[in-house]
């Protein structure tokens, strides 16, 4: 399985909390945009033949692009790619870009699932965050992708944001249940340094929500979510039964992607690349014929942790037999007694040669993960 990330990097105005690269001005968007399909012509052999199961269009905002922009995009993929017939093709949007005519044709052009920024359903809270929609669009965006024909549709819920209460969170998660969206994906803030809420925390005018508030919230998710049959198959997503986002189960998965524009990675099972971050300079190099990224080649070592990372999330959890396989590391031999007091203290179980973390052990799995890391 393999997937292409393309990152757009415009936005109508900067969120408070966010630090993904990104520009409010699009005046750079044409020759943006011709970068980004430079860049794809020149490196379309970088995943092999590996057939693409998820395209997933990223930002930024990708929704500010008009339909004819999306489909030059999505049609010189194809024309490099291969495809598969049910291959997952993602759009992330903002409620406030969305209109019927607009979802309608984008649905026409192949993008069959949709991904909308909501993040709260409060309107105090959506203007504290920054956000360009109010609750009114977040409804209505829901409604209108449905009358589009979207039946694959994931909604983005914020928790642990500060000054909001357990109550406020617990009506978000109503709100969206109401809404049966067949994905929800629920992030907790964090303050992020070169953000406004990082220059807020800094000089004391803002207080990250208290670790047993988030950890209540986080509580209050999975709980809820179980009751309403949606499966906890990573530590932020839940779906209901079939509906994993394929683009990001490929990541967790240690599957191969490309990653095309401005801050965008890439892995093809050894190395990665990082491209650079800074929308002219990225522009300039593929003007001239060069990716401008940063290569990395992984050791066995780096393979091996970032396994443990990425697995230990997910509902699948680490397969030892896997690591031992591919990687030559015997994980139970290495790490017996720190396994054994993580499943004493019902923080982890073990089902065949797989590790799974506990709803309890899911608190605690960036520690976790790390404890287990090879040193």
């Amino acid at each position: 399985m393999a997937g292409i990330y393309v990152h757009i990097p415009f936005c109508k105005q900067s969120c408070h909390y966010c630090d993904f690269h990104f520009s409010t001005s699009t005046r750079l968007k044409e020759p943006m945009l011709q970068a980004i399909a430079q860049e794809l012509r020149m490196r379309k052999a970088y995943m092999g033949t590996v057939q693409v199961e998820s395209i997933y269009l990223g930002g930024g905002t990708p929704s500010l692009l008009d339909t004819v922009e999306l489909e030059t995009l999505l049609v010189l993929i194809t024309q490099h790619f291969s495809l598969s017939k049910t291959t997952e093709i993602t759009l992330e949007a903002n409620p406030d870009d969305i209109t019927l005519t607009k979802l309608q044709a984008l649905r026409a052009i192949g993008v069959n699932r949709l991904s909308i920024g909501i993040q709260a359903f409060q309107d105090s809270v959506l203007r504290y965050l920054n956000r360009a929609h109010d609750s009114k669009n977040a409804l209505e965006s829901v409604r209108i992708a449905r009358k589009a024909g979207f039946d694959n549709l994931n909604i983005d819920l914020m928790y642990a944001i500060p000054g909001t209460s357990q109550a406020m969170w617990e009506a978000n998660l109503s709100t969206a249940l109401q809404l049966q969206p067949e994905h929800i994906a629920a992030y907790c803030l964090t303050i992020e340094k070169n953000t406004a809420f990082g220059r807020w925390h800094e000089r004391g005018k803002l207080q990250a929500a208290k670790e047993d508030a988030a950890v209540r919230q986080f509580e209050t998710l999975t709980a809820t979510l179980a009751m309403h049959h949606y499966e906890h198959y990573e530590i932020s997503n839940f779906c209901q039964p079939g509906y994993y986002a394929q683009h990001n189960t490929n990541y967790w998965k240690k599957g191969k992607y490309l990653g095309l524009g401005p801050g965008a990675h890439s892995y093809d099972g050894g190395t990665r690349q990082y491209n650079i971050a800074h929308n002219q300079r990225y522009i300039d190099s593929l003007n001239k014929g060069i990716v401008p990224c940063t290569m990395e080649v992984l050791t066995t070592k780096e393979h091996i942790n970032e396994y443990l990372m990425t697995s230990l999330r997910t509902q699948w959890g680490c397969d030892m037999a896997w690591l031992q396989e591919k990687h030559g590391y015997a994980l139970a031999h290495a790490k017996r007694p720190y396994l054994e007091h993580l499943i004493d203290l019902k923080l982890a179980v073990m089902h065949g040669q797989k590790l799974l973390l506990t709803r309890k052990g899911k608190l605690l799995v960036d520690q976790i993960a790390a404890d287990l890391f090879v040193g």
